[in-house]
């Protein structure tokens, strides 16, 4: 009798069990079924860089490995770069413990916007997008966002049981973000110093003014001699025949002051009125040591510090011309300083 009761007891209490647990999965399955069916994550980070600068990095897949937050958790992640990686139809894929996802570009508007989309495993796909803002002192507002819509009971589920998306996703878009600034910072910042030895110099006319600087203004003097000296020739229909450049009159290089003239080749002498500011000049044709800095002008200074230092070391002796240096490519057409080329020119006897 008493076996009877004790197997009757256990019996109840296990269809109780089996009722909570049924309970507990109708409870588990109305809570997954009420969550949103769409989500966004959206995470944004000033990156003091042109936005065509950022924009060329994160529209080539081959990119990505570098600052991705997943690889930097997960170094053995599997990563298979298309045949094509950049710009619209490029794509790659990876491969790790959850699965195999892929990531295609769907559509660009360069230094603007970028739209892709994302499969992961069996989960439906995903919208992704960036934009890249610039602001008034230059650098450029990087917003990336993931998006869902019509989420599968399944997903919900992922995403209840993990924290929510944001708390899955955010992170490492914040970390990703991080790395790709420090990237982008290292890209610019970066630049070559070579000496290319003694060559010959051709030689020519050049408009030019005549000024004053220290190393703390320079940069603005010389965009307004310039701009003066183009309207000048502009009013005038003087062709230039060349890239701009700047004689150093006088170079001090303890406190910095320089006087200058910046100047414009042209293809022949140009008469000027007496009482103008800007003049015609003339370089005659002579031996150089030459020099080319690849980077920021900013290393300018480092540039002439090598050349200078050359010098002394082949006990060179310069000419009474005075040193040049001349910008062989236009800043407007590369966003980047690290793709900037100077060349400089001692006239040596």
């Amino acid at each position: 009798m008493s076996y009877s009761n004790t197997l009757f007891t256990k019996m109840k209490a296990f269809k109780y069990i089996l009722f909570l647990l049924f309970i507990a999965i109708i409870a588990i399955a109305i809570y997954v079924a009420v969550q949103p069916n769409s989500y966004e994550v959206s995470r944004t980070r000033t990156i003091k860089a042109p936005a065509p600068v950022i924009y060329s990095n994160v529209i080539d897949f081959k990119n990505w490995g570098d600052w991705s937050s997943w690889v930097e958790v997960n170094p053995d992640i599997k990563i298979t770069l298309a045949d094509n990686t950049r710009g619209v139809g490029g794509s790659y894929s990876w491969e790790d413990n959850d699965g195999i996802g892929t990531m295609t570009t769907l559509e660009a508007i360069p230094y603007t916007s970028i739209e892709q989309e994302i499969q992961f495993a069996d989960f439906p796909k995903s919208d992704i997008s960036w934009t890249f803002k610039a602001t008034d002192d230059g650098a450029t507002d990087v917003t990336w966002t993931i998006s869902g819509k019509n989420l599968s009971f399944g997903f919900k589920a992922f995403a209840a049981f993990n924290g929510g998306m944001d708390k899955q996703i955010g992170p490492h878009y914040e970390r990703s973000l991080e790395k790709l600034d420090s990237i982008i910072q290292l890209k610019l910042k970066a630049f070559s110093v070579n000496i290319d030895g003694i060559t010959e110099y051709g030689g020519g006319f050049y408009m030019y003014k005549t000024t004053s600087a220290t190393d703390t203004n320079i940069s603005q003097i010389m965009q307004k001699q310039y701009a003066d000296i183009m309207d000048y020739m502009a009013q005038n229909n003087i062709v230039a025949s060349g890239m701009p450049f700047t004689i150093y009159n006088e170079m001090n290089t303890e406190n910095g002051h320089v006087i200058m003239s910046n100047a414009i080749p042209t293809r022949s002498k140009v008469n000027v009125e007496y009482s103008s500011e800007i003049l015609c000049g003339y370089i005659p044709k002579t031996k150089v040591l030459k020099t080319t800095l690849k980077g920021n002008y900013s290393n300018l200074p480092k540039a002439w510090e090598a050349t200078m230092k050359h010098i002394a070391e082949n006990s060179l002796e310069m000419s009474g011309i005075k040193p040049f240096e001349i910008y062989t490519n236009n800043p407007k057409n590369l966003p980047n300083p690290a793709n900037w080329v100077t060349e400089i020119y001692i006239p040596i006897k």
